[in-house]
Parts: C-alpha cells; sequence; structure tokens
C-alpha cells in the first residue's frame, strides 16, 4: 500500500482588479465525491458568474477540469496544473468566480484562477497518506491498566478498545514499530497478552 499527498479541506478569497475568487478545495477519493463537492460549491454559489472546476483522483488515473464558460484554458487548466506541481492527488478544486466588469485578458485569467489555487492549498494544507498495520491486542483487565499507560509511550495509536471477558485493544501503528510495540506489550505482560496484525489501511499525518 503506498503513500500519498492529498489536500485538507479549506478555502480562500481574494479580488483581483473588481473580480472575487473564491477557492474551496477537498480531499476525495471517487469521481461520485467530486461531483458531489462541484454541486455542493455551485449550489452554494449559484449566482456566480463562473465555478470553475479541477480533480486528481488516484483511482483509475482519473484527471478531470472545466473552465465553465471562461475562455479555453485559462481557467481549470491552469488550476490543475498547481495541484499537479503540488504532487496533491484524491483532490477537488472549484474556483468561484464573480465578475467585477473589468476583463482580465486571457494572460490575466490564467495567472488569476492559478493564484486562486494555491492560495486555496496553502490555506488547507496537504496531509500525507501513510500506511499503517491494523492489529489488535487482547489481554485481562488486571493488564490493561498499564498496558493503557505503556501504549501512550510507544508508536502506535489506541483506534478502540472493547471491554467483553478481556480486553480486546485496536491498534494502528507503522510497520517499522511492529516489533518494539509487540515486544513491549509481551514484557509487560509476561507473554499474557495476545497480539495479532490484522491489516494494513491508509491515514492521514498533516504536512509542515
Amino acid at each position: 500500500m503506498d503513500g500519498y499527498i492529498t489536500s485538507g479541506n479549506g478555502r480562500s478569497e481574494f479580488t483581483e482588479k473588481k473580480s472575487v475568487f473564491i477557492g474551496s478545495i477537498r480531499c476525495v477519493t471517487t469521481e461520485a465525491e467530486a461531483k458531489a463537492f462541484i454541486a455542493e460549491v455551485s449550489s452554494e454559489f449559484s449566482d456566480a458568474t463562473h465555478n470553475v472546476f479541477c480533480y486528481i483522483l488516484r483511482e483509475g488515473n482519473v484527471i478531470r477540469f472545466s473552465d465553465d464558460g471562461e475562455p479555453g484554458g485559462t481557467a481549470g487548466k491552469p488550476a490543475l496544473e498547481v495541484l499537479t506541481r503540488e504532487g496533491v492527488r484524491d483532490t477537488c478544486l472549484v474556483v468561484t468566480r464573480y465578475f467585477g466588469g473589468i476583463k482580465l485578458g486571457a494572460g490575466g485569467l490564467v495567472r488569476a484562477y492559478a493564484a486562486s489555487a494555491k492560495k486555496t492549498l496553502d490555506a488547507a494544507g496537504k496531509c500525507r497518506m501513510m500506511p499503517f498495520l491494523t492489529a489488535e491486542a487482547l489481554m485481562g483487565y488486571s493488564d490493561w491498566a498499564p498496558a493503557e499507560d505503556l501504549l501512550k509511550r510507544l508508536p502506535c495509536k489506541v483506534d478502540g478498545v472493547e471491554y467483553g471477558t478481556d480486553v480486546s485493544v485496536r491498534l494502528l501503528l507503522p510497520a517499522e514499530a511492529l516489533g518494539r510495540v509487540k515486544d513491549a506489550l509481551a514484557d509487560l505482560t509476561a507473554g499474557r497478552a495476545l497480539f495479532e496484525v490484522t491489516g494494513e489501511v491508509l491515514r492521514g499525518v498533516k504536512e509542515g
């Protein structure tokens, strides 16, 4: 399972020669999610002159953009090029424009839409999606209190606890920490804790 960089969720706004540009960005994983986000923003700003969009998806390597009535190549494409240059995937961006009465020209539009894309991505921030192992540790109640304290000091995250006949603890941890976490629990409980790797998931780690 490979890691990758995606965007956070956010919004920015700036004015260029009386035209207002509002950028909205969201992390999406499917084309259906991207289209739903575009529809949501377009509905929110239904009175805008343009709602330009672009998105990049890992699944199927899908790349789409629209100028939404702006001259061809002056809006969606320069916004998309910012996302590409920044290396983000599973990201959908919508740039809303309220025309202020002063034409920007082709070059001005390209610069304005690219600037909006960059400002919006900077505002939302980036998130590195990293592979983590999922694991389950099963132990008695007498072992759980000291184990809970130990896990706080280890490179792992408690993702859930179920209390039944025994205590079942769900963990997230990087692959390189597997041996350390497993051995530490075994030492603490004198081998009583049962430890099993159950799978692998991608989780976001904020960049910067």
